[in-house]
């Protein structure tokens, strides 16, 4: 996709109007992002505010109507690219934590540049104990980032391996239930609404830098296309979105969520206390 395809936002359009999980839809471009009251919004976690803009478009997700309130007023004069930019939302609001932003891209059969499947990499579930055992070893931090926990797809992983053990060329199921060798990356996706895959990939420290991502995320992108779902990569790191670029997904939009620091009206009680 050198050029967004209308299809392809549309979809992506209709994926985060659902997530929201309010009755909203992206303005035209260039228009005052649209802000709605959505306590159960699923653009930020509980409480916060949610920022999802696709290029000149921009949706808003408030904890409760004082807050949108407070928006619709701080963000009016603001372009929608500019809601996602950190520095500027703390320029017209309080603020007291952010995380984002996160950049947005999909990619299409016709887009998608595969890896092969060099080394072997294995199917497995995402309960299987090597899985595991690669979550628990990066840490909370980078286990939570990648979201691997989640996945409703199979995983695939690629292995630590001697220096003559022969490798498949294709995916295989090896869900056995003995333990190998350590897993050195794995990815895979979580079923999101609008048939969407948000895919999730995870790498070990010591082994990030050597394409390892790219091979394990390009075979849960072959499955999640053969599925005719869109794959969506939402990425923070550079190296994450360089990886995303090399297999061909495109950036359509990003996402910022921030917690608010000033009073509630009716209590005088600080929202990020």
């Amino acid at each position: 996709m050198t050029a967004p395809d209308d299809a392809v936002l549309r979809r992506v359009r209709d994926l985060w109007e659902t997530v929201s999980g309010a009755a909203v839809t992206f303005p035209p471009p260039g228009s005052p992002a649209a802000v709605v009251t959505s306590p159960g919004s699923g653009l930020c976690p509980p409480g916060w505010v949610g920022i999802v803009a696709l290029g000149r478009s921009a949706i808003v997700t408030a904890p409760d109507t004082a807050v949108a309130r407070t928006l619709r007023q701080a963000f009016s004069t603001l372009p929608a690219d500019a809601l996602t930019c950190a520095d500027t939302v703390r320029s017209v609001l309080p603020v007291a934590e952010v995380l984002g932003p996160a950049t947005l891209a999909y990619v299409t059969d016709d887009a998608f540049r595969p890896v092969p499947y060099e080394g072997g990499v294995e199917r497995l579930s995402a309960e299987h104990p090597d899985v595991r055992a690669l979550l628990g070893a990066v840490g909370p931090a980078d286990a939570e980032e990648s979201g691997l926990a989640e996945v409703t797809s199979p995983v695939f992983a690629l292995r630590m391996r001697g220096e003559t053990s022969e490798a498949p060329d294709r995916p295989t199921d090896t869900d056995r239930p003995d333990a190998g060798p350590p897993l050195l990356a794995a990815a895979g996706y979580r079923h999101w609404p609008r048939d969407t895959a948000h895919l999730c990939v995870l790498t070990a420290p010591e082994r990030r830098g050597q394409g390892l991502a790219r091979r394990v995320t390009s075979a849960a992108t072959t499955h999640a296309l053969a599925a005719a779902l869109l794959p969506q990569w939402r990425a923070r790191p550079p190296a994450s979105r360089r990886v995303a670029r090399a297999l061909g997904f495109q950036a359509l939009g990003r996402q910022l969520s921030v917690r608010p620091d000033f009073p509630h009206p009716a209590t005088g009680v600080t929202e990020g206390a």
